[in-house]
């Protein structure tokens, strides 16, 4: 229903920032909730962040709350996740995903079930 594909990601000292960017291609594009997930060698896919489908609500994972800031434009079919004051522990394949907002299961929004469509990734690589 919708194609990701992120961008953005590279190499950072701790301390530093990177944005990352997720560009979607589908009319509905709007009619999604998004959300950005990480994957590091050897653990489970990860939630980071999400926003609905407006932009007016937005959700963190308690390990990037302050740090992470997730947003959308939706004129222009992109999410943005700008990430600072990273730790080598946010090293990371990161993820852009989407799903068509429901009322039912919102409250799961931080479960990669919720979403349907998936990027294929960005790396990022915080280093110490």
């Amino acid at each position: 229903q919708v194609q990701l594909v992120e961008s953005g990601g590279g190499l950072v000292q701790a301390g530093g920032s990177l944005r990352l960017s997720c560009a979607a291609s589908g009319r509905t594009f709007s009619s999604y909730d998004m959300g950005w997930f990480r994957q590091a060698p050897g653990k489970e896919r990860e939630f980071v962040a999400h926003i609905n489908w407006s932009g007016g609500s937005t959700y963190y994972a308690d390990s990037v709350k302050g740090r992470f800031t997730i947003s959308r434009d939706n004129a222009k079919n992109t999410v943005g996740l700008q990430m600072n004051s990273l730790k080598p522990e946010d090293t990371a394949v990161y993820i852009c995903a989407a799903g068509l907002h429901s009322g039912l299961t919102y409250g799961l929004r931080y479960l990669p079930a919720y979403y349907s469509s998936w990027g294929q990734g960005t790396q990022v690589t915080v280093s110490s």
